[in-house]
């Protein structure tokens, strides 16, 4: 972790650091899965809105942490991953249409995210200006 990162007053929950690269490896594994399956499933509808909801969604999982680390700028990232929770949501919502298993497998990743949301706002309302 970076040193600004280190010194800014954290929400209550906030859990230790060790715990996002777990986290998050093992969410990656399930959202592939979810991907494949959903563009594995027969009968799928609006595929070119899922991709183009799915294209949305990686660029804004991508830009999170160099909004956040590389600019240091928390009010941005909570932007982004306004726009992250957003397209999940709709993203769960076309895969379902397509294949149960495919939505179920990014529930989890929606509760991660959501309670990041929650960090992240934390981090920037503790320590804004």
């Amino acid at each position: 972790m970076n040193t600004w990162y280190e010194g800014l007053t954290r929400p209550p929950l906030s859990p230790p650091n060790w715990v996002f690269g777990p986290v998050w490896t093992i969410l990656y594994i399930m959202i592939a899965v979810s991907i494949i399956l959903y563009y594995q499933a027969s009968g799928k509808q609006h595929v070119p809105l899922a991709t183009a909801v799915l294209t949305l969604h990686i660029i804004a999982n991508l830009a999170w942490t160099s909004l956040f680390f590389g600019l240091k700028s928390p009010l941005l990232a909570l932007i982004d991953i306004l726009v992250l929770d957003a397209t999940l949501v709709l993203l769960i919502y076309l895969f379902r249409q397509a294949s149960m298993v495919s939505a179920l497998l990014l529930v989890p990743y929606l509760l991660w995210v959501s309670f990041a949301t929650y960090l992240n706002a934390g981090l920037y309302w503790l320590n804004r200006g």
